[in-house]
């Protein structure tokens, strides 16, 4: 018996079409990304097409990425415990510097535990997610990061957003939501893109008086604030106010990972429900290893944060000074909005040529009319490189006013 034909009049367009319009409609807007190549270890100075250039985009804050310590405690843990954990971390995959790595974050924190991921993302996701369901619902800072963003969708809670760190905002909508089952509030310490820093003591006291719950991100302020580089919530005195602290181990740490600290219920939880740490291959030893090894050199040298942020303020001040948008010159991180995506990648495009690497971070990452130069300075670069970075960053800018 013959079978029925289902094809359609007329054949779809191949894979490869689409993609190919949809890509020239990417490029049409000045949004195209492609990678830059790093030839060498990430440090101030870094090898791209054959030549040295000043690395001004890394988030290798205090330089601990290449630190002999932090470099030779990733290679003992991979001599002893291997290449990589192979299984996930409630099959075979729990190993001893998992356990040390935890332990030390958790007594670092402040809390009663800490669990490592095998990065943020995942961890952002894991977490609200576990936390929230149907019928819940997830407040979030209209400017926080993506993986936020995805692990409030992946939550199935209502997500309700906020105005920028705005306290009031917070309060208005945390009132719509009274009747909520669960109500999580989240934002970010430090904020990615624009350096800026959250009101915490003001968000921590409007959360509880919502009876809500309260996640930091600390991934940018973690190692840089707070006594022993704690973090923001540390500095603050908010640790006991704060249910979930969500922290990096590959930017001031110069590792790779993440760690979500809390109360021992919490970190049980996660283990049970969190689906992105217990459906992943654990952290590799050596990461967990270089991770601990740097948290001893932030506890004993703060002048490596200290100084960073001493720089990133004078900076930054200087080059508001000189006509630049800098919004924020708060933390180690100084955006530099320039607005238009195009121009944005000519600017980048003549710093390169000049021996300066700094990324032009345009929509979707940040709003649309935004699009800036995102500038954040490492414990490792020198005066001379930051007082050059300055005046070229200066003579750039000034050449597209003329």
């Amino acid at each position: 018996m013959p079978q029925p034909s289902f094809l359609p009049e007329a054949s779809r367009a191949s894979l490869d079409d689409v993609l190919a319009e949809e890509l020239a409609a990417i490029d049409a807007r000045g949004l195209r990304r492609r990678f830059r190549r790093i030839e060498s270890a990430q440090g101030p100075l870094v090898r791209m097409d054959g030549r040295e250039v000043v690395l001004l985009c890394s988030n290798n804050y205090l330089g601990l990425a290449g630190h002999p310590a932090v470099v030779a405690a990733a290679a003992a843990a991979t001599n002893a415990g291997g290449a990589g954990a192979v299984s996930s971390r409630l099959i075979s995959g729990h190993m001893d510097a998992h356990a040390r790595l935890e332990e030390r974050i958790a007594r670092w924190k402040g809390t009663e535990a800490a669990l490592v991921f095998s990065t943020g993302y995942q961890a952002n996701i894991g977490v609200i997610a576990a936390l929230l369901g149907d019928g819940d619902v997830v407040v979030s800072d209209e400017l926080n990061h993506a993986s936020i963003i995805d692990g409030c969708r992946l939550s199935r809670a209502r997500v309700a957003i906020y105005r920028h760190c705005d306290v009031e905002d917070l309060r208005r909508v945390l009132a719509q939501h009274a009747g909520a089952r669960r109500v999580l509030v989240v934002t970010e310490s430090v904020f990615s893109m624009d350096g800026d820093i959250a009101p915490l003591h003001q968000i921590a006291a409007a959360t509880a008086e919502h009876d809500a719950w309260l996640m930091v991100d600390e991934a940018h302020g973690a190692g840089i604030f707070g006594g022993g580089g704690a973090g923001v919530v540390a500095q603050l005195g908010l640790t006991d106010r704060v249910d979930v602290q969500m922290g990096t181990l590959g930017k001031a740490l110069g590792s790779f990972g993440a760690s979500v600290a809390g109360s021992r219920r919490l970190i049980d939880h996660l283990i049970n429900r969190a689906r992105s740490f217990i459906f992943t291959t654990g952290l590799p030893p050596a990461c967990a290893a270089a991770a601990e090894a740097a948290l001893d050199i932030i506890e004993a040298e703060p002048q490596r944060a200290s100084g960073v942020l001493d720089r990133a303020r004078k900076l930054g001040l200087r080059l508001r000074s000189a006509g630049l948008d800098v919004p924020h010159v708060g933390s180690q991180i100084l955006p530099i909005v320039i607005g238009d995506a195009a121009r944005t990648v000519e600017v980048a495009e003549a710093l390169l040529t000049r021996g300066f690497y700094v990324a032009a971070i345009r929509p979707p990452t940040v709003p649309p009319g935004t699009s800036r130069l995102r500038l954040s300075l490492m414990a490792t670069h020198t005066a001379e490189q930051i007082a050059a970075a300055e005046g070229a960053l200066v003579e750039v800018l000034a050449e597209g006013t003329r």
